[in-house]
């Protein structure tokens, strides 16, 4: 039966509440915290097969386990206020999140992974589907929705994006699952006092600061039409043919040897006729090497981000001389000096926009698009974000989320966060999905592989005549694994 046909039935509604009493006190919205109130709540989870309990047993110890999880992270019990200054807070208030077990026995597994495009129905996972962080003030800032299948069960969480990023995000998703799978092997009636990965409440950086965000009357709206047509594919990469990409993106003097000596054959075959090696003309192969040995090494991500550029840029069929645009979010807590808690809870991300015509990011190799990537992410440092905090303090304003003039990319979300260390008790999830959450044409989130190692996949949302460019595009689709 086609998922189009298929519904989500709601079994019941009920609300948890931290085990223990918080005393943690207000946290002020940071900088980093403002401009996503206009985005919509994170909406991410994970797919499992059937666990060896009755589906009673397991909506009991869930809702067990994430009670004794709230009282590790208070925020996401409470509420947003403003104040009579204007200033945003989450109070600490454990007023609770929402919990829904919903059934959908007539879907498997399979038809959930299988088909080319991600079904429709996945969004029904997921609750406070197109609610807007702002209303935090007024809802929970976190629901968790257990939906069984015929032969599994989707965990899904709608967190409010205020509130989260996705390391805070993945942190409490990972603890969850971890204070679940030992009361799944023990007695869960224990009081858990300590956890692996303690959240960092401080309030102390830079992040922090005293410009105001005044808001429309009733709050602000999404900047993307939250109705246009999309098509939703999760692209494959192994780690062979992501390192076969790095080595493409990173050729170097060694990587041009062949039994120890030039393959100048291969090299000028490859290279005559390429105007940004070639020197006008002149036989640059017997110059010193000393420049490409030493070129900046060009990450594994970069260079997956520059192949999708160029694929989706062609696929666009724009014209030369227009600006694309490939934003990518950036961990600040590393970045900033002194640097923030690795487990610092909040955002603590700034995006960075990469800009290149249309004609360049099409006619220019692949090595060109990632160094214009890896240019903008090195330049991040210390200095690049404090320069960011004080631009957005000169005006205070919500994240422009979108795609606004037809050429914009935007990738989210890591393929360094731990989705696949998810066991609530019963086995690794057997995939990783979102809702309908703050998607719109040229909206890229990367997760990684389920087989690790380096293995990225990549959850591309796009119009649908540009998908069906890059599907048939060759040098993009050399790299995709087949499902």
């Amino acid at each position: 039966m086609p998922s189009s046909a298929l519904s989500v039935t709601l079994v019941s509604k009920s609300t948890i509440f931290p085990d223990q009493t918080s005393n943690l006190g207000d946290l002020k919205l940071s900088v980093s915290d403002l401009p996503m109130l206009s985005c919509h709540y994170i909406q991410k989870g994970c797919l499992f097969t059937r666990p060896p309990i009755s589906v009673d047993s397991l909506v009991s110890l869930l809702k067990q386990s994430l009670s004794k999880t709230l009282s590790f992270f208070p925020p996401l019990a409470g509420r947003l206020y403003t104040d009579q200054n204007g200033y945003i807070h989450i109070t600490c208030n454990d007023g609770g999140v929402e919990f829904y077990h919903a059934t959908c026995t007539s879907l498997f597994i399979r038809d959930v992974i299988g088909p080319l495009d991600v079904p429709q129905i996945v969004k029904k996972f997921f609750c406070f589907d197109k609610k807007v962080s702002y209303q935090g003030h007024f809802k929970p800032i976190m629901a968790v929705q257990v939906t069984e299948l015929g032969d599994g069960v989707f965990i899904g969480c709608s967190v409010n994006h205020a509130v989260t990023d996705g390391t805070s995000f993945w942190n409490f998703f990972n603890t969850f699952a971890e204070i679940c799978r030992k009361g799944n092997n023990n007695n869960n009636n224990q009081r858990i006092g300590k956890i692996a990965r303690q959240p960092d409440f401080s309030r102390d950086s830079v992040l922090i600061s005293s410009a105001i965000l005044r808001v429309p009357e009733g709050g602000p709206k999404v900047t993307f039409n939250e109705n246009e047509p999309l098509r939703e594919r999760i692209f494959n990469f192994s780690r062979e043919a992501i390192l076969e990409l790095k080595a493409e993106v990173n050729k170097k003097k060694e990587e041009i040897l062949i039994n120890g000596n030039f393959n100048a054959v291969e090299i000028l075959g490859k290279q005559r006729n390429d105007k940004y090696h070639n020197d006008n003309g002149k036989n640059w192969l017997f110059k010193t090497t000393a420049p490409v040995s030493n070129m900046a090494e060009i990450s594994s991500f970069q260079s997956l981000c520059a192949l999708l550029w160029r694929a989706v840029t062609r696929a666009r069929k724009l014209p030369s001389s227009k600006t694309t645009t490939f934003r990518m979010a950036v961990n600040c807590r590393h970045r900033l000096n002194p640097k923030l808690d690795p487990l610092y809870f909040g955002n603590a991300i700034q995006s960075i926009p990469t800009y290149a015509s249309a004609g360049d990011v099409t006619s220019r190799d692949l090595r060109w698009c990632a160094e214009q990537l890896n240019k903008s992410v090195r330049a991040h440092n210390d200095e690049t974000v404090r320069r960011f905090v004080k631009e957005w303090e000169k005006d205070p304003r919500c994240f422009p989320l979108g795609n606004f003039d037809g050429a914009s990319m935007t990738m989210g979300s890591s393929p360094r966060f731990p989705m696949y260390d998810n066991d609530f008790g019963w086995g690794r999830p057997l995939a990783v999905r979102s809702g309908g959450a703050n998607k719109f044409d040229g909206k890229i989130s990367a997760f990684p592989g389920r087989e690790g190692n380096g293995s990225v996949d990549l959850e591309v949302v796009l119009a649908p005549e540009t998908m069906a460019g890059i599907e048939s595009d060759l040098e993009f689709i050399h790299y995709v694994s087949s499902n």
